[in-house]
């Protein structure tokens, strides 16, 4: 018998594992034949320290020190901007407030991302405190850990989940597996995991988020560019390996489900960033959707069920997962041992599942 089984291979689950194994053996369980296949590995990730609700940005500043850190840290320089059109000029200094930046001239944001249309924006905002984020390193530090004295067993999709006396027993192709405690991380299925154990579904919703990838436009060379979006984050922008991923910042409510891009949702996204730039998009080199889950209130869900204190709810992540999940791993694992944690009361709280009940 294990001490700890994680259901999901996502940086949810990845990160939960990584800090359990501290206190007692993990098994890992994902469905796919890869880690992070659906959401994690679709995310446009950023460190942005001031994005989200109030509990997501204490996990941000928790989390900033070991993205810096460890293992020789994650994070490479971005820099964020933000644009706005005629009519947005209330919205823009909202973003302002909330992503404490700086006000910028068209000028000036132009220096940044030449393709930027002076004609069609009215003012702008940048911070250079915005970081990539090497999720794919990300991942493979987090499963090291758990692989040191544990296990990652990927292409098991869970079958069955029973409780008994002494723990938990959770069947897959690959085996049944048992242990004392289940961590249910499983992202977009988070609720459906929860029912299989007899826990009571808390309302995870995923939307979906699509990207398209287009060539660079103009022929620049994109690298240096910032991370640039719409007031209201109504689309975004962000280089990727010398091409750029526009995105129209969709929220689309669907089934949890391996997801794929709407071709007109792309479209009007597509159309909104053309609004402000002076390249036309001829063409996309690719597209993509993922499912970024939250939870009713949109707080993320930590801790353990008020149902049955060995069933650990590590859910909710939305778009904040790979950003917050040093600090939200490392809550659970203080939940876990009864260690006080670097967090207040109040964000703790937040947290919790049983806010739901």
């Amino acid at each position: 018998m294990q001490d700890f089984i994680v259901i999901g291979g996502g940086i949810a689950g990845v990160s939960a594992g990584a800090r359990l194994s501290r206190l007692g053996r993990v098994t890992l369980i994902e469905a796919e034949d890869a880690l992070a296949y659906h959401a994690s590995g679709r995310s446009a990730a950023m460190f942005e320290e001031s994005y989200g609700a109030s509990s997501v940005i204490a996990l941000n500043r928790a989390s900033r020190p070991y993205h810096e850190t460890a293992n020789g840290g994650v994070l490479s320089p971005r820099g964020l901007m933000i644009v706005a059109t005629i009519g947005q000029e209330d919205t823009l200094a909202q973003d302002l407030k909330t992503m404490k930046m700086d006000p910028i001239t068209v000028t000036e944001a132009q220096a940044m991302v030449p393709i930027l249309n002076a004609g069609a924006i009215l003012g702008a905002g940048y911070h250079a405190d915005a970081w990539d984020i090497d999720t794919d390193l990300l991942i493979q530090n987090f499963a090291r850990e758990i692989r040191a004295d544990g296990e990652v067993i990927t292409g098991a999709r869970v079958e069955q989940i029973t409780r008994h006396d002494a723990g938990w027993m959770v069947t897959t192709p690959k085996g049944t597996f048992s242990s004392r405690m289940l961590v249910n991380a499983a992202g977009a299925w988070a609720d459906q995991v929860a029912a299989m154990a007899g826990i009571a579904p808390i309302g995870i919703q995923p939307f979906r988020r699509s990207m398209a990838r287009i060539p660079a436009p103009g022929g620049h060379d994109v690298a240096g560019w910032p991370m640039f979006m719409g007031a209201g984050e109504s689309w975004y922008a962000k280089p990727d390996a010398g091409a750029l991923i526009v995105s129209p910042a969709d929220a689309d409510p669907l089934d949890p489900q391996d997801a794929w891009a709407d071709d007109m949702v792309l479209a009007e996204g597509l159309a909104r960033y053309e609004e402000v730039v002076t390249e036309p998009v001829t063409r996309m080199i690719a597209n993509w959707a993922g499912l970024r889950s939250f939870a009713p209130d949109r707080n993320l869900v930590i801790g353990p069920s008020p149902q049955d204190a060995g069933f650990l709810w590590f859910a909710g992540q939305g778009g904040y997962g790979f950003q917050t999940s040093p600090a939200a791993s490392r809550l659970l694992a203080d939940l876990v041992s009864g260690a006080s944690s670097e967090l207040d009361a109040g964000t703790v709280a937040s947290l919790d599942p049983a806010r739901f009940c």
